[in-house]
């Protein structure tokens, strides 16, 4: 039998002093919606319960035990007959934990149907990809997942579910709240502080953008239909722009068991164009060659509905024609807006490798000061860069060269009196020349440079 944690009891008087208890069944819940924020420990939970009150006073008492559930964020509506309903306040009584009582008073008797609302801690997402590489490498098809658990202590049946991307503004953490002993502190009053356990005596709630955001900006209905068992396809997830928060629709609902966790696909794009690219930089990566995979979250790119929210991808190739896949390598993504590109770094390269060698370094130009002393000179460095690909397939290299210096000026030499097209640099900062050659397959290339750095008065002479 399922162990509801949320305990929701009915107290009926004819009076508040006395009268007479009546205890009814559990109410079930009718539906519940939860809302889950990847960037904070927060989740805003909003249920639907048909409760029977009786005309005149009733007592509403819940409670949260084993769960962490932030008692101070919750909230009771009517969903109908509000003008014959007042809801006069949550109390918590004194003496006990984690139990909380509204008075209501009630112009009618019969079952009547509630929203309650709360926020919770222990129920969070997080995504991840899959790529898998054409064997031609110039297209990706391209599959999107998210994986929900759930460490609340709460189990929620059949939950319309709504992830958010972006970050959210909290001045309260809700697992502390929730694991408080009492709501507001001790029971016991401080002296010069009001006494009593009602709502009103507490300090006021510190939402800010949280409150506005789900309660508000994020509400929406309890459509959707039932999720049931066999299903030919897989849910869909709608996704819609909510000014700096992005939100993820669940089709359907959800069972979301305590301690158990959950994958639900989120998006399958086929045929994106990607572009193979290897990079050298030796102040970066000490010597490695590095892979990388370039697209764009665009529609060009069969891609850019939606943000994409950080995960990790990992990155398959198909081997041969039979479906087989290798893996490529993996990575850690950052949010990716619509119509930016994104470079997946997928590792060091086994089959690609670039082997610099200083072939000569000498000083020229020496200025001196007045009293004789080395105020400038030049440094003259020649560099023999090998690039060696073994892979079956053309590449593009990025070889990124630091001289210490702004001061600098390059000229290519002629290191291995090979005849082959044309090379070029960019400088791409002020320190930095950067280097783009595309490689045959299984082949080795030799080039050269020489660069110049001025130091001290040397500076002032370089050549434009």
């Amino acid at each position: 039998m399922k162990r509801v944690i949320i305990l929701l009891t009915i107290i009926a008087t004819s009076h508040l002093a006395e009268g007479k208890i009546d205890l009814v069944t559990l109410p079930e819940r009718d539906s519940v919606q939860l809302t889950i924020y990847n960037s904070a420990d927060l989740t805003l939970v909003r249920e639907q319960r048909s409760l029977t009150l009786k005309k005149g006073w009733n007592w509403l008492q819940l409670s949260w035990a084993n769960t962490l559930i932030d008692p101070t964020s919750l909230s009771l509506e009517p969903l109908a007959g509000g003008d014959k309903l007042e809801i006069r306040q949550l109390v918590f009584p004194a003496r006990t934990q984690q139990v909380g009582q509204w008075l209501i008073h009630s112009q009618i008797s019969g079952k009547l149907g509630f929203e309650i609302t709360y926020f919770t801690s222990g129920l969070s997402w997080r995504a991840f990809y899959m790529g898998t590489l054409a064997q031609d490498e110039k297209t990706m098809e391209l599959a999107g997942y998210v994986r929900i658990a759930n460490n609340s202590g709460e189990e929620y049946e059949n939950a319309q579910t709504r992830l958010i991307v972006g970050k959210v503004h909290i001045l309260d953490q809700i697992a502390e709240l929730a694991k408080r002993n009492y709501p507001y502190g001790s029971p016991i009053p401080v002296p010069g502080e009001r006494g009593g356990f009602g709502r009103a005596s507490g300090r006021d709630l510190r939402w800010a953008e949280v409150d506005h955001g789900l309660r508000q900006g994020l509400s929406c209905g309890y459509g959707g239909g039932a999720a049931g068992f066999g299903m030919a396809r897989p849910k869909e997830i709608k996704k819609e722009g909510l000014s700096e928060y992005f939100l993820y629709t669940i089709e359907g609902t959800e069972t979301i068991a305590d301690k158990w966790g959950k994958r639900l696909l989120s998006f399958e794009a086929e045929d994106i164009e990607v572009e193979s690219l290897y990079k050298y930089d030796e102040e970066r990566w000490r010597g490695q060659t590095i892979r990388f995979v370039k697209f764009a979250n665009d529609e060009e790119h069969n891609l850019g509905e939606t943000p994409i929210p950080n995960g990790n991808v990992k990155i398959y190739r198909q081997a041969d024609d039979l479906g087989h896949l290798s893996y490529v390598g993996g990575t850690s993504v950052k949010y990716i807006p619509v119509d930016e590109e994104v470079e997946l770094n997928l590792g060091p390269a086994r089959l690609v490798s670039v082997e610099p060698t200083l072939m000569v370094f000498k000083t020229d130009n020496y200025r001196f000061d007045s009293r004789r002393n080395i105020a400038g000179w030049d440094e003259i460095r020649t560099w023999k860069i090998e690039i060696t690909n073994t892979r079956e397939l053309p590449i593009e290299i990025e070889i990124t060269r630091g001289f210490g210096t702004a001061y600098w000026t390059l000229v290519y030499v002629d290191i291995a009196s090979v005849a082959d097209d044309a090379i070029s640099y960019e400088k791409h900062d002020a320190t930095h020349a950067r280097f783009t050659l595309k490689r045959t397959p299984r082949s080795k290339w030799t080039f050269g440079y020489t660069v110049t750095t001025y130091h001290g008065v040397r500076e002032e002479v370089m050549p434009k």
